[in-house]
């Protein structure tokens, strides 16, 4: 049996043009996650990565829900004014992982400026104890990978590529994508119809050499 998405229907080209135009999104605001217990939080953020604490929000109830369940609610700042932000509700318990994805998969990455820092942070991370994997090489950039105290998978990465690599790739993102959706659309038809299937693949191997040592 094929899955059924919970997609939107498509809105026709006139209502689209009907619709008010997105708003101009200039960078990200925070992501926010459960924390264990906010000052084994803080001293990870604060005193190890070097994140400043910058604000704490602290209520009894959910201001989007109204649901009671009292929090305090506080941020860490990074370069470009955006934020890290944590939950910690009171129970010393941190979030479970997803059942049914990869703990590889969920992440936050923050971007560094050297792989020179990379390297210093990760010995830094490693003089108090936690686990890194990398330096790894993504081409583009170079990246650093560990999970902090609530179980939350962490990146810092260096940009190797400039802009001008950037823009080139951009011009086939969309195209590579339509490719993937077409072999899915496939892939879902052939189960649907009970053949047998394997793992779907993409169409291209970005990263031939991973495979090569595995």
């Amino acid at each position: 049996m094929s899955a059924v998405l919970n997609t939107p229907p498509r809105l026709s080209p006139q209502s689209l043009a009907a619709l008010p135009p997105p708003a101009a999104i200039q960078q990200l605001h925070h992501f926010a996650y459960k924390a264990r217990d906010a000052e084994e939080t803080r001293h990870f953020y604060e005193d190890i990565l070097g994140l400043p604490l910058y604000h704490i929000i602290q209520s009894d109830h959910v201001p989007s829900t109204g649901e009671y369940c009292p929090y305090t609610h506080f941020f860490f700042r990074l370069k470009d004014g955006s934020f890290i932000a944590f939950f910690d509700i009171g129970d010393d318990v941190k979030a479970e992982p997803s059942p049914n994805t990869p703990l590889w998969i969920n992440h936050v990455a923050f971007r560094v400026d050297t792989v020179e820092e990379l390297e210093n942070t990760k010995a830094r991370l490693q003089a108090h104890g936690v686990e890194v994997l990398g330096v790894t090489d993504h081409h583009i950039f170079k990246s650093i990978y560990f999970f902090d105290p609530n179980g939350i998978r962490l990146e810092l990465s260096a940009q190797l590529a400039d802009e001008v690599q950037m823009e080139r790739e951009s011009t086939t993102a969309h195209a590579r994508l339509a490719e993937w959706t077409a072999r899915k659309e496939q892939w879902r038809r052939d189960r649907a119809a009970g053949k047998p299937v394997d793992q779907l693949k993409p169409q291209q191997n970005d990263r031939p050499e991973v495979g090569a040592r595995a």
